[in-house]
């Protein structure tokens, strides 16, 4: 039990990093990023608005994920997590997970289309397969959380 209350402080403590760490991505990096390659390469100075929207976007589906993530621990902590309570976190994980995997589907078939070279549409594919594999994952755990919460239900009921 002990380990699994160091787990959950190092994985808070992970989750606080990531989430700063998104937040600067969002409001310095990604901006400033994509003006600067639109002041380098002013032909295509009409993608700066656009990519900075898409990126900022699919930081905040990783920070919904974050967010969800902390709450499911505290339900673990409180030993909560086998309860209905718990699919509002899931569910958002999923729809997180989808908004972001759909938004990269479409920038990927935009830049595939436009491609001349076949090193970015490549990563893109490995990066929509990874994804889809995250997402299916979740998918088959909240069928998971669904049958155990089911089965502390029925416990609960015959005790």
């Amino acid at each position: 039990m002990k380990i699994n209350h160091l787990a959950v402080i190092a994985l808070r403590i992970v989750l606080v990093g990531a989430f700063l760490l998104l937040v600067l991505f969002q409001v310095m990096s990604l901006p400033g990023q994509f003006a600067h390659m639109a002041a380098e390469n002013p032909e295509r100075a009409y993608l700066q608005w656009p990519l900075t929207i898409f990126a900022i976007l699919e930081v905040a589906c990783v920070q919904v994920v974050i967010v969800s993530t902390w709450k499911l621990l505290t339900m673990v902590k409180r030993d909560q997590i086998f309860s209905r309570r718990a699919f509002v976190w899931v569910d958002a994980i999923m729809w997180a997970i989808a908004a972001g995997w759909t938004m990269l589907a479409v920038f990927s078939a935009i830049v595939i289309l436009n491609a001349d070279d076949p090193g970015v549409p490549l990563l893109l594919i490995l990066m929509l397969a990874a994804g889809a594999a995250v997402g299916l994952v979740v998918v088959v755990l909240r069928a998971l959380l669904r049958q155990a919460a089911d089965l502390r239900l029925d416990m609960e009921a015959v005790i």
